[in-house]
C-alpha cells in the first residue's frame, strides 16, 4: 500500500478495523510492512503486532509505528488468537508480515458485506511459475470456501469469537479456521489482490515447494495430526 491520502471513514468503516499481524524474526520485512499499514492507521484502524520470539530486531522496529505490540507463545494460531483478544474492532484481519493490501482494501471489505472473506493472490518474486500458482489458490479457494493465511482472511469478531477462534495447533490453522466459519457462512472471496512474497517457495524451489503443500494438504485431510505434518513441513 502507498503512502497516499485514504478516504475519509464512513460510518466507523476504519475504526471498526483491527489489522493483526503475527511476527516471528520479521526484521527484513516488518518496517515496510507498518509503513504500508501507516495511512490506514492514520485513519482509525486498529494495528496490532504479536511477536512469537524474535532474537533479530523485529521489536524496535515496530516502537511508535503500533497500537498494540503483545508476545504470545510461537506459532501463528496462538499469536492471532493473542490478537485478536488485544483488538478493539468490529472486524479483524490477518495480515502476514510479507503480505499486503490493496488500496481500497477497507471499502473492499465493507461493499462484500461478508461476516468473512479473504482476497485474491498475487505471488511476488522473480519464478514465471508464480502467476499460476496464484490463480490456482485463488481458483481452489473460491471453489472450496477455504482461504489461506497469505490470501489476508478478514472476519467478524463475534463470529470469529463463536467458532473458537482459530484452532491450537501447529500448522494449517488457517484452513480450520476457515473450514470452522465456512460451517456458519460462506466467505466473500474478494476478486481485489493482496500482494505477498515468493519468499517461502524461493527459499526451498518452487516446484519442491508446491508439491509439499500439495502433500500436506493431502495428509492433513486424510486425518494426519497437524502436529505431525508441522514435523515435515519443516
Amino acid at each position: 500500500m502507498q503512502n497516499r491520502r485514504l478516504p475519509p471513514p464512513e460510518a466507523g468503516l476504519y475504526a471498526d478495523l483491527s489489522i493483526i499481524v503475527p511476527v516471528l524474526n520479521e526484521a527484513a520485512e516488518i518496517a515496510l510492512c507498518l509503513e504500508r499499514l501507516a495511512p490506514l492507521r492514520r485513519c482509525g484502524v486498529q494495528l496490532i503486532v504479536v511477536d512469537g520470539g524474535s532474537s533479530d530486531g523485529t521489536l524496535a522496529l515496530c516502537a511508535g509505528r503500533v497500537d498494540g505490540l503483545i508476545a504470545a507463545a510461537r506459532g501463528r494460531a496462538s499469536q492471532q488468537n493473542a490478537g485478536a483478544r488485544a483488538a478493539s474492532g468490529a472486524m479483524l484481519l490477518f495480515l502476514h508480515a510479507d503480505t499486503r493490501l490493496p488500496s481500497d482494501a477497507v471499502a473492499q471489505m465493507a461493499a462484500s458485506g461478508g461476516a468473512w472473506g479473504r482476497f485474491d493472490v498475487v505471488i511476488e518474486g522473480a519464478s514465471r511459475l508464480f502467476p499460476l500458482i496464484a490463480a490456482l489458490m485463488n481458483l481452489r479457494s473460491r471453489w472450496s470456501g477455504i482461504a489461506t493465511g497469505d490470501q489476508a482472511i478478514f472476519v467478524q469478531r463475534g463470529l470469529f469469537e463463536a467458532v473458537g477462534g482459530f484452532p491450537d495447533q501447529a500448522l494449517m490453522e488457517d484452513i480450520a479456521l476457515s473450514a470452522r466459519l465456512r460451517a456458519r457462512a460462506r466467505p466473500a472471496c474478494l476478486r481485489a489482490k493482496v500482494t505477498t512474497s515468493g519468499r517461502r517457495w524461493l527459499r526451498h524451489g518452487v516446484l519442491r515447494t508446491v508439491l509439499l503443500m500439495w502433500r500436506l494438504r493431502l495428509l492433513y485431510w486424510l486425518g494426519v495430526p497437524a502436529e505431525r505434518l508441522a514435523g515435515l513441513y519443516r
